[in-house]
């Protein structure tokens, strides 16, 4: 959580006001993953969301045409304006373009005091289309694992950072060690690509903690964003006040339900977006009993 900058912080803090999340990601043109993806999340767990847009990507549901990188002042002057004036309780990071982005974001994280981050280092899309080059996969490894409070990667992506492939759920448990020995405190190895009638994530902290989180595999196309909506989820739950295992939990318990009741609409002619808006809650509003 971030201290407020101004001046009458401690008067806004006697206040009411909502349960605050941030998204620094690229922005989806087909509204499935990235920041809109992100702010649908947000919106459905009762959060004020707010952005900081990375890179512009223009995709649909059959994949990534083009990506433009915002330029990092822009990023940068982004995140200031949101962090000196309304400030977060958690902050979930996606897709950056480029190593330049990922030390403004690092940046930011420190001098505003953000100690709730979840980093989902987006670096290939569900189409299979590699969306970020090395060194900026090797600038996130570097600069922010140390700064999150988990990362969440699917298989592909966590075989691109170990350099080997991850073939069964046997193998997700050196691979999660893997990660935690690049720097990060915890990390939620997502096993969905893996064949089989069920999906095991692997959630691991350099703790030595283990924990699976198993469900039966939900039949449908439409899985584009969901590790956008997964990563946004454990940043709301973060956010309302939950511990980092209760949150993927709960996020966990959202994003299925959000396939489910996505899983049989068409949209476009590829991978379709989940129902994030399946059962929406009322946005939470904190000391408003004190007003």
């Amino acid at each position: 959580m971030t201290h407020d900058a101004s001046p009458s912080s401690a008067a806004v803090a006697r206040t009411p006001r909502y349960v605050r999340v941030l998204s620094i990601a690229g922005s989806d043109s087909g509204g499935g993953a990235g920041i809109q993806a992100d702010l649908k999340t947000f919106a459905a767990l009762g959060c004020y969301g707010m952005t900081a847009i990375a890179a512009i990507t223009a995709q649909n549901t059959q994949g990534v045409r083009a990506i433009h990188a915002v330029p990092v002042q822009m990023l940068a002057a982004q995140l200031d304006a949101v962090l000196q004036d309304i400030g977060v309780d958690a902050l979930k990071i996606g897709m950056l373009g480029a190593p330049e982005s990922v030390r403004a974001v690092a940046d930011a994280i420190r001098r505003y005091g953000i100690t709730q981050v979840v980093l989902d280092p987006v670096m290939v899309a569900t189409s299979g289309d590699r969306l970020i080059a090395q060194e900026t996969a090797d600038a996130l490894v570097r600069e922010l694992f140390p700064l999150a409070s988990v990362i969440t990667p699917n298989l592909d992506e966590a075989g691109w950072l170990i350099n080997r492939p991850i073939h069964s759920i046997d193998e997700m448990e050196g691979a999660a060690a893997q990660l935690l020995a690049l720097g990060a405190p915890h990390v939620l190895l997502k096993g969905g690509h893996l064949s089989g009638d069920w999906v095991v994530d692997l959630l691991a902290g350099a703790d030595g903690s283990r924990q699976r989180l198993e469900s039966a595999r939900i039949a449908t196309h439409n899985g584009h964003g969901t590790g956008c909506t997964l990563s946004s989820a454990i940043a709301a739950h973060l956010a309302r006040g939950l511990a980092l295992a209760q949150a993927v939990q709960q996020a966990r318990t959202y994003i299925l339900g959000a396939i489910a009741a996505g899983a049989q609409v068409h949209t476009g002619q590829g991978h379709g977006p989940l129902n994030h808006g399946y059962a929406p809650q009322a946005q939470i509003v904190l000391g408003a009993a004190e007003k």
